[in-house]
């Protein structure tokens, strides 16, 4: 199962995935990790792009073998979230500007989501885990 945490930068993606990832024992790739062994720190469309394929890649990998991964990462365009094809995908809805302008510039608002987070808490990880074990497993 792909599971795409998403939302500007800033908005707690890191924060929840590390305290999701243990309740749903699943892989987890975060994009600033995963763009520094890349070693491509390019935020152009293509950019964009092409970490959204690296992401897919690393998440296809890990659901074939019948794991729930966890992806975080900006993933700003429509284009970029049908590229990586998520199962489910959980929208980090905390703030209205992120911390890079040309980022903010490019976000568009998910129009389908399963969870949306609008706050920072202590329970938001248990109830979406408790949400999709109830679900898929």
């Amino acid at each position: 199962m792909k599971i795409l945490i998403m939302g500007l930068p800033g908005s707690g993606k890191t924060y929840l995935t590390e305290r999701l990832q243990p309740l749903l024992k699943a892989a987890w790739y975060n994009a600033d990790k995963v763009r520094e062994m890349a070693n491509d720190w390019d935020f152009s469309t293509e950019g964009r792009m092409r970490q959204a394929n690296r992401m897919r890649c690393f998440a296809d990998f890990e659901k074939n073998n019948g794991r729930f991964v966890l992806c975080d990462f900006v993933c700003p365009t429509q284009e970029t979230r049908k590229n990586f094809d998520a199962d489910i995908t959980i929208w980090m809805d905390t703030i209205k500007e992120g911390r890079f302008e040309d980022t903010n510039k490019i976000f568009v608002q998910p129009e389908n989501v399963d969870f949306q987070v609008t706050e920072w808490n202590e329970k938001n990880h248990i109830n979406i885990a408790h949400d999709i074990k109830n679900k898929y497993v």
